[in-house]
This record gives C-alpha cells, sequence and structure tokens, in this order.
C-alpha cells in the first residue's frame, strides 16, 4: 500500500501544460523537491524558457492522439516509469450553448477531457504502486459556469474521470487527486478558443484571484499529502457546497449574473 505522503526526491513527473501558467509556476517546485521532470507543451520555443538540461522537454499538440502516445513514449523511454502523472493541459471557449460552433466544443472536449483520458490510458500501466494521478480540473467541474458552458461540461466529465479513476486504481496502490482552481492569473482567458470572457467574470476584476505561483503551491502540498481533492482558493468551496446543498440558490445567483453580463453587452 503507498505511504500517506508522496516524498517526490528522484521521483518522476509527466506534466502537460509545463510552458505557462500553472504548470511553469510547478516546475521549479516539483525541481525543489529532487523530482525528475518531463515536460510537455505545444510552442518549443516557450517551453524551452521553462525546461533545464536535466528535464526532458517534449514537444506535442495534445489535441493528436498520435503526438500523445510519443509524448508519453519520450517519458518511459528517459526515465522508464512515471511516479506522478499531472494533466494539466486545458483550454476554454466563452459562449452559450446553443451558439457554440460545434467544431469548438469538440476541440474543448479533446484538450480538456480526452487527452487527460488518453494520457490516463497511456501512463498508468508505466506507474507503480505508491504512485498519483492529478487532474487539473476546474471549479467549473464543479459549479456551473454559463457563459462558459462547454468547458464547464468538458470539466464536469473530468471530474466524473477523477472519481471513477481513484476507485478503479485503488487496487493498484494508486491514488488520484482532483485539483479544481477557481480564478488564477495565467494567460487562459486571453487564449480562449472562443470568444472572450464577460468582464464581470474576468479574472482581473475577481478579488479572489490567485497567482500561478500560489496555485502550484497548493497542487505540489496537495501531491505530497496525497490529498484527494484540492480547491484553491478555498473559498470556492463555498460556492460547491452552496450548489450541492442549496442548487436553487446558487442558479438563482447565476441567472443574475447572466442577466448583467446580458445588459453590458448590450
Amino acid at each position: 500500500m503507498p505511504s500517506h505522503t508522496l516524498d517526490l526526491q528522484n521521483k518522476t513527473v509527466l506534466l502537460t501544460g509545463a510552458s505557462s501558467g500553472i504548470g511553469a509556476a510547478l516546475v521549479p517546485m516539483l525541481r525543489e523537491r529532487g523530482a525528475r521532470v518531463a515536460l510537455v507543451g505545444r510552442s518549443a520555443a516557450t517551453l524551452a524558457t521553462v525546461a533545464t538540461a536535466k528535464d526532458v522537454a517534449i514537444v506535442a499538440n495534445l489535441e493528436d492522439a498520435e503526438q500523445r502516445l510519443s509524448a508519453v513514449a519520450a517519458c518511459i523511454s528517459a526515465f522508464g516509469h512515471v511516479d506522478v502523472l499531472i494533466n494539466n493541459a486545458g483550454a476554454g471557449a466563452y459562449g452559450s450553448t446553443v451558439s457554440m460552433p460545434e467544431e469548438v466544443a469538440r476541440r474543448v472536449f479533446e484538450i480538456d477531457f480526452f487527452a487527460a483520458l488518453h494520457l490516463c490510458q497511456l501512463t498508468v500501466p508505466h506507474m507503480p504502486p505508491g504512485s498519483l494521478v492529478v487532474n487539473v480540473g476546474s471549479v467549473g467541474g464543479q459549479v456551473i459556469l454559463p457563459w462558459m458552458s462547454l468547458y464547464s461540461a468538458a470539466k464536469y466529465a473530468v471530474t466524473a474521470l477523477t472519481d471513477c479513476l481513484r476507485v478503479e486504481l485503488s487496487a493498484n496502490g494508486i491514488d488520484v487527486m482532483g485539483v479544481y482552481p477557481g480564478h488564477v492569473r495565467t494567460e487562459f482567458q486571453q487564449h480562449s478558443l472562443y470568444g472572450a470572457a464577460p468582464q464581470i467574470v474576468s479574472a482581473d476584476g475577481n478579488r479572489f484571484t490567485i497567482s500561478s505561483e500560489e496555485c502550484a503551491r497548493a497542487i505540489l502540498r496537495g501531491i505530497e499529502k496525497r490529498s484527494r481533492t484540492v480547491v484553491v482558493p478555498a473559498i470556492y468551496w463555498f460556492a460547491i457546497w452552496l450548489g450541492r446543498l442549496m442548487p436553487g440558490i446558487l442558479e438563482k445567483r447565476l441567472r443574475r449574473m447572466m442577466a448583467q453580463i446580458g445588459s453590458a453587452g448590450s
């Protein structure tokens, strides 16, 4: 059975979305703990600014199944196995359910859900007992975000995947952790696949927004403690429990927000 804590010294970590945002902030923290890191990112140029000579830098577009295969193969070739898989790559899209182009919706699910699923399928056979799978979802996978409904739907799927894997992989001695960030100061909103964030939900205007480094530290603590769930910032637990215990009240609040968004856009 795995230990109740995870010492990252000499452990192999496969991290997607490593070239910017939360992933880039997490990389030096993993190194400080003595981990061997395989970094996956779309851009060779930006990945080069994060990786060192000791890391394995893997350029891959995770929308492509063949490139996912190649990324895992490169990590296994370099290190032989994976102790921690961190599915951190993601993409968002803003707009209503009925107006979202189908091709955009499919891209959101490919990046946010199917890439994470496929990487788990490819990596778990190379993970010894005591390993950990980390799926970075979103508060939008716990509480609906009607201004980006397809993204929220994809992240709900990631939540379900994470919970199912936790049960399935317990027999293998592998733990599974779900991470649900709220507003984090990254370029996520600027890199939206479709639409733009309404001002009322912009990360810049949210007083609960945290930095990438704060989010990365919370993920690192969760990894070392083998936490089941990490919600960061913790204030978002209030919204999660409100949605579970009093969904009507939460939906009423969300309807008011959508009315404000509609008024601002008219």
